[in-house]
């Protein structure tokens, strides 16, 4: 009797204790859009690698697009849950490094496979990729070669907001980068082309694989999703002559994290194969290091823009609301 009494106290100490031990591990908690830790996106691989070597529970929080990401993290302010962001860009760069709420990195003298260098305190990159139409080559006969072709054509797209998302603010920098002063009167033009503006950039592509549209705004590394993992090579990207603009996806570290060290392993992380490797398959995106097994076949038959166009964040922070005006009044017209 006493002995079964002792066995069940030791059971029931130990059950009670299971829970408890649980909760000494550390949390990361990572702010991010919602295709980044969708069930095809890198978050899971990543997940399961980096906890595999630090030890914690790595917690990933989607909010939405990468704008949307933003302007979470500065409603929450120095309050906020989040240990690291991933996901904004280098057009949010310089919003996000002027609300005081990031930290720097530390991760100096990694040497990144950028188009661009890379010299950033606060924001480290990790994937980067050009801003292209995407469209069904079994389903359109021509093609346009700009924008001023596109928005002569007939030819029924689907953008993404650029107040939620980072392909849609991409977009707007996009057209004001190749046609300055010009810009307004490009997207009166483009106006009747414009199906559907949604909030991401996972609802605008679903709409165009659903047939809504005849292009999406999309990356020119899309069509390697349906190379790759569907054997399907319809997908293509439209290759305009004002060259495209340039993405740069980057992490940061916020100022007020409670678990400094273990972001600081994390943003190190990045930098090795097990995040890079994950990145061209889950994300589709160009990896920030290229991969000690390289890149992925199929990626070579992807478009390389002979122009690239990216204005530094600072510029690109300047430029945001007159062409967002620019493109708010095309579209209510």
């Amino acid at each position: 009797m006493r002995k079964t009494q002792i066995s069940t106290l030791m059971i029931a100490g130990l059950l009670a204790a299971t829970p408890v031990a649980a909760q000494e591990k550390p949390v990361l908690t990572v702010y991010t859009y919602d295709s980044f830790v969708s069930d095809w996106g890198p978050g899971p691989q990543i997940e399961t690698a980096f906890e595999a070597e630090c030890g914690c529970d790595l917690k990933f929080v989607a909010t939405g697009d990468g704008a949307a990401l933003l302007s979470r993290v500065l409603l929450e302010g120095a309050g906020t849950e989040a240990d690291i962001v991933l996901g904004l860009d280098t057009s949010l760069a310089a919003a996000a490094a002027a609300s005081g709420l990031f930290a720097p990195h530390g991760q100096d003298g990694t040497v990144y496979d950028l188009p661009v260098a890379w010299t950033d305190p606060l924001f480290v990159p990790y994937d980067w990729g050009w801003f292209a139409f995407v469209y069904d080559k079994t389903k359109s006969d021509t093609v346009p070669a700009d924008f001023e072709a596109l928005a002569a054509s007939d030819l029924k797209i689907v953008i993404e907001d650029p107040r939620s998302s980072t392909p849609g603010l991409g977009l707007l920098l996009w057209v004001k980068a190749a046609y300055g002063e010009r810009a307004g009167a490009i997207w009166e033009g483009l106006s009747d082309n414009i199906v559907t503006v949604t909030p991401g950039w996972t609802e605008a592509y679903g709409l165009f694989l659903e047939g809504e549209a005849d292009m999406v705004l999309s990356y020119t590394t899309s069509p390697a999703y349906h190379l790759i993992a569907e054997s399907d090579d319809s997908k293509a990207a439209a290759a305009f002559r004002e060259g495209h603009y340039l993405q740069v996806e980057v992490a940061a570290k916020l100022a007020g994290t409670d678990q400094g060290a273990l972001a600081d392993r994390f943003l190190a992380f990045i930098a090795t194969d097990a995040f890079q490797g994950a990145i061209p398959e889950t994300n589709w995106m160009y990896p920030a290091i290229t991969p000690t097994s390289g890149l992925p076949k199929g990626f070579e038959t992807l478009i390389r823009p002979d122009k690239s166009l990216l204005f530094p964040p600072e510029e690109a922070a300047a430029l945001r609301d007159a062409a967002l005006a620019e493109w708010q009044t095309a579209l209510s017209r």
